[in-house]
């Protein structure tokens, strides 16, 4: 019985850390891909001006 609760602890441990680990990725790529849409906005912005002078 003791082997089962230590096993669990440990998955339980684990399985944290992993859940932990995949909400900072989906994080970065969300901060990511609002950065590359601001970037990208600013850029065809630029574009758009040097054009139209």
């Amino acid at each position: 019985m003791n082997n089962l609760i230590l096993f669990t602890n440990a998955f339980l441990s684990y399985l944290l850390l992993f859940v932990i680990c995949v909400c900072v990725v989906i994080a970065a790529v969300i901060i990511g891909m609002k950065i590359r849409k601001a970037k990208d906005a600013k850029d065809a912005k630029e574009v758009t001006q040097t054009t139209d002078q």
